[in-house]
């Protein structure tokens, strides 16, 4: 087949549409789904179907992109409100703790390589490499196998690993770049070393910071003809502030997390909008980036690395994540073993390692490619067994519960921030018209009105006449949460 833009855009399409239906074979099974997707890629490249993609500039580009989006996402994702009881264990777990895997593994690397007879042996610098770059975690993944499997996380769980995989990406990436310049310097200036080190974290996250705030800004005042428009303007400030922040030579991936961390915890009149282009959008991103990944493969170079690739791998799982993650959370008394354990279990490996393999590879480090192999294979050792085991061992830690499923809004409405009033909706029962079945009976207090009814799919505004029915949907405003609760308890109506 002659490779044409229309034959792109066939196979394209193709893959992207096999891709979205082998979510539900992994919904069914319990297999994360970017494994599919890798799978997908690897089964159409060089040694399946014979496509051809070996280009790894090509693949990190794709990748840059895809984890600006992905990282942008989580970040407006992630609420204050829900992190800020386990910030600063997350933060410890997401720099202390990468650097701490890192450095574990990488001296386990170095001894495993030196200790054997026939085969590649890793310089110490090497070894640290690639123990950098398959230190971040993704934990997008356990969530996405628990919600399938109908389970949640008990003592608050799950912010704290949300926001450890949202925030160690950065680290990750630091280290990798810090060990590459030491590789290739002449002479290793370890006090420039640790200054750039820092000063990618600092300016990074200040950038991120900042740069939310423009946007936020911006958007306030925009004023623009077509809603549609907002969510490209913040997708094009999300770009900047990586470009920008590279640019400077600070930790572009770090700036971008926390410029949408700023960006999705100020609510403006586009949120519900905004939200849903960049949900999608993050799906459109991870599956683009787990193919393009596949394809770069070839699955007959792993069989030689298997062995020292199943050593790594196992070291990673069973000492230097639970290592890491015991001794950063030792200080925090109010965690418990179990889930000290379960932490230690979820550290899943995702597409962010293998991206960080390209660096070295277009960098030119000796054994590049070898180092790129072995993180390919990790992450698919650490996807089956870790994976498909988390519902497991949620339930052998005591730490799985029924998983609490948000009801959709009944009057889908999404309120801004500035607004200065209580806002729920409320299901009313029979307790609820004990006075009466007109609105002007339920005693509701001075200052709480009823804006809106939905009932069986139709909605209108009601007055002090208008009858209400059972399991009729109540939206209301108040001047204060107290009012709103007392309302609330006055119709007896479960909030949604």
């Amino acid at each position: 087949m002659t490779i044409t833009a229309e034959n792109i855009l066939l196979i394209g399409s193709i893959l992207l549409f096999f891709s979205i239906l082998t979510t539900r074979a992994g919904h069914r099974f319990g297999v994360p789904t970017l494994l599919l997707f890798l799978v997908v890629g690897m089964l159409v490249g060089s040694d399946g179907l014979g496509i051809e993609f070996s280009n790894p500039k090509d693949a990190q580009f794709i990748g840059m992109i895809a984890l600006i989006i992905i990282l942008f996402s989580g970040g407006m994702d992630t609420r204050y409100h829900e992190i800020n009881p386990v910030a600063m264990q997350g933060v410890v777990l997401a720099t202390l703790g990468v650097l701490l895997t890192a450095l574990i593994t990488g001296f386990f690397i170095y001894w495993i390589t030196g200790s054997l007879q026939d085969g590649f042996k890793f310089t110490l610098l090497e070894s640290l490499l690639l123990a950098s770059v398959m230190s971040s975690t993704d934990s997008a993944s356990v969530f996405s196998i628990l919600r399938n499997n109908g389970i949640g996380i008990k003592q608050n769980m799950r912010p704290l690993l949300e926001l450890e995989s949202g925030s160690n990406d950065p680290m990750a990436y630091m280290l990798t770049i810090v060990l590459i310049q030491a590789i290739t310097m002449q002479s290793t200036h370890w006090v420039n070393m640790i200054g750039l080190f820092f000063y990618q974290l600092v300016v990074g996250a200040i950038c991120g910071f900042v740069l939310g705030k423009v946007c936020i800004r911006t958007l306030k005042r925009s004023g623009l003809q077509s809603e549609a428009l907002y969510p490209i303007l913040i997708l094009a400030f999300a770009f900047f502030t990586f470009a920008f922040t590279d640019f400077i030579k600070a930790n572009g991936y770090l700036a971008v997390y926390v410029g949408g961390l700023v960006v999705g915890n100020v609510r403006y009149s586009q949120t519900g909008g905004i939200r849903n282009f960049f949900d999608g959008l993050a799906w459109l991103a991870q599956i683009i980036m787990f193919l393009a990944l596949g394809l770069l493969v070839n699955p007959h170079e792993l069989l030689p690395i298997a062995g020292i690739g199943l050593l790594i791998g196992a070291f990673m799982i069973i000492v230097s994540r639970p290592i890491a993650v015991f001794a950063c959370l030792a200080p925090f008394r109010n965690i418990s073993l179990a889930a000290r354990f379960f932490t230690s279990w979820v550290g899943l490996r995702g597409a962010v390692p293998i991206i960080f393999a390209t660096y070295p590879w277009i960098a030119g480090i000796p054994h590049a490619h070898i180092i790129f192999n072995i993180v390919f294979f990790i992450t698919i050792v650490s996807l089956l067994i870790q994976g498909t085991t988390i519902p497991a061992v949620a339930r052998l830690l005591q730490m799985a519960e029924p998983i609490k499923v948000r009801q959709r809004s009944a009057f889908g409405i999404d309120f801004p921030q500035e607004l200065n009033s209580a806002i729920s909706e409320v299901v009313v029962t029979k307790e609820s018209l004990r006075n009466g079945n007109l609105l002007r009976l339920i005693d509701l207090p001075e200052n709480t009105l009823v804006m809106m009814v939905k009932r069986k799919g139709r909605f209108f505004i009601p007055r002090g006449n208008s009858i209400i029915h059972e399991k009729d949907h109540l939206l209301l405003i108040s001047d204060s949460e107290e009012e709103l609760n007392a309302a609330k308890e006055i119709i007896i109506g479960t909030t949604l």
